[in-house]
């Protein structure tokens, strides 16, 4: 098999620079100590990257990234990538949105409960000033005070929802999120901002994008009430600087807990001058679980785009995610891999892609086919296949996507299938998203089987007869492989499936070993 190249051009974590240099088919390049000259140089070679802050995806980086399929944005904030521009080459554009989430929320908090206590001013002055005043420092209780959550995404939500625990109430304006996401949390949906300017407390969790960029200016400080306490621990810019500084200078604004800042490092910052403010510097997702798992993500999430399995949290894709429930796009993320696995065991040349939706999810079947038809001819092609080209590289190799829309499942709240036609047969593939998240098949080729889409993976058919599973177990244990988990199912024609997930890589040898047992009907291995 091909080896991808995957460039690191900022510094991540450990753990995940050890998964790019275990990963046999990774050819892992380690430039983020290169200057910026010489990384353009290193880029031209590379099938995706992975970037921080550091590394502007700018239309110099984008014109010499020739053969980029893919550029993990190695946090939440896409500020410094060319979205735009990558679409135009055919680069998907990922970030990690969701691994420094609870570092960020409790540092929110931290800065809430420091605002209200004004907790680092009692600090130093009982510590460097050695001056104990407890009369000097009164502070506010949460209990009964209502905050104001701009954007209720998973970190706004998070926020609100650890507020709730302080007894606080919760108003969330969020114009891209179903209202009932908001009620039945027993909080407050509001429709209209200036709602939100009405609470005790704001703190806002959007992206930086032209709708939020000063969002909190001069109009909307006057609007607010007297001692209002503001805080922002996600994008520099959202709250206009001047504006929040003259309203922290008039005591308009009682308090503000501030993070991130327009230009950072903010040392000359004319905010750092004022006395009801606390600061840190962008420390949001500052923790060492956070960075382990923003380095981890970042990592598995390349070697996903690098092979063409998936391209977790894209965001140019090929439908406006503003216009999507939330639980839509795990399930496009699900097809893609179904493709991928599907091109897997039946290797040979693609004839015809079909793809069923059932429930909800089938009024997104269109857009679900091009993850499914992506990640199945990325196996097969030489070009690169991605959400921007995979219809029109279809056509050109003579393959038929089709997709349809079907009635409610009997069993499941929605359920895709993915059925794959080549020269040597049809594999078909049905999967749904438990309530816990993780995302199962529930059928293979008309066996009922319930398995994680995850890992290394043996598939098994054989003759219905006794002896089959210890003669599986024992050839594995023999060439030393050991079964995470294994799945049986039956059916009517007295034959069997056996869905083995595996810890590590399976050689030819031990599948030929499996192929000779007398039983055996078929065997085949998938990585995931």
């Amino acid at each position: 098999m091909k080896k991808h190249t995957i460039v690191v051009c900022d510094h991540i974590h450990e753990a995940g620079l050890e998964m790019l240099r275990n990963d046999e088919n990774i050819n892992f390049i380690m430039a983020a100590d290169e200057d910026k000259t010489k990384l353009l140089e290193i880029i031209e070679t590379a099938d995706v990257a992975i970037t921080r802050s550091s590394t502007d995806v700018d239309e110099k980086f984008i014109a010499h990234a020739k053969n980029m399929k893919a550029i993990v944005r190695a946090g939440v904030g896409v500020d410094n990538v060319d979205i735009e521009g990558c679409s135009k080459e055919g680069i998907i554009v990922m970030n990690v949105p969701t691994a420094n989430t609870i570092a960020a929320v409790e540092l929110t908090m931290a800065h809430m409960l420091s605002c209200m206590r004004m907790f680092p001013y009692s600090h130093n002055h009982l510590k460097l000033e050695r001056v104990w005043k407890r009369e000097k420092w009164y502070g506010y209780e949460l209990k009964g005070k209502k905050l104001g959550v701009i954007g209720f995404g998973n970190i706004g939500s998070r926020v609100a929802k650890r507020a709730k625990s302080f007894e606080m109430d919760i108003v969330a304006y969020d114009p891209y999120i179903h209202p009932s996401t908001v009620t039945d949390c027993d909080m407050v949906y509001a429709k209209n901002f200036e709602d939100i300017l009405a609470c005790d407390i704001i703190t806002i969790h959007t992206p930086k994008n032209k709708e939020t960029i000063n969002i909190i200016g001069e109009a909307e400080i006057a609007k607010m009430k007297d001692g209002v306490v503001l805080i922002n621990c996600a994008r520099g810019g959202l709250y206009n600087e001047e504006a929040l500084y003259n309203g922290l200078k008039s005591k308009k604004i009682r308090f503000a807990g501030i993070d991130v800042f327009n230009k950072e490092p903010a040392v000359n910052n004319p905010l750092l001058d004022l006395d009801n403010i606390t600061v840190s510097p962008h420390l949001g997702a500052n923790t060492f679980e956070s960075q382990y798992n923003i380095g981890t993500q970042a990592a598995r999430n390349a070697i996903e785009a690098a092979k063409g399995i998936a391209y977790p949290h894209a965001m140019n894709l090929p439908i406006d995610e503003s216009k999507i429930p939330v639980y839509v796009k795990p399930f496009l993320e699900m097809g893609q891999k179904i493709g991928f696995l599907a091109s897997q065991i039946n290797k040979s040349q693609i004839i015809a892609i079909k793809v069923s939706g059932q429930g909800d999810i089938s009024n997104y079947v269109e857009s679900l086919s091009t993850f499914v038809a992506v990640g199945a001819m990325s196996q097969s092609s030489d070009d690169t296949i991605n959400y921007v080209n995979a219809e029109f590289v279809a056509k050109q190799k003579g393959i038929k996507i089709e997709w349809e829309a079907l009635g409610e499942s009997s069993v499941f709240k929605n359920l895709i299938t993915v059925k794959l036609t080549t020269g040597e047969g049809t594999t078909s593939m049905s999967a749904t998203i438990f309530d816990d998240g993780v995302k199962r098949i529930v059928a293979i080729d008309g066996f009922d089987i319930e398995v994680a889409l995850k890992g290394d993976m043996i598939l098994f058919k054989n003759s219905d007869v006794p002896g089959v599973i210890g003669s599986i177990g024992s050839t594995l244990a023999k060439n030393n492989v050991n079964i995470a988990d294994f799945s049986l199912a039956r059916n009517n024609e007295s034959q069997a499936l056996a869905v083995i997930l595996v810890d590590d890589a399976v050689n030819e040898s031990t599948l030929a070993q499996l192929a000779s047992l007398d039983a055996c009907l078929s065997v085949h291995y998938a990585r995931l």
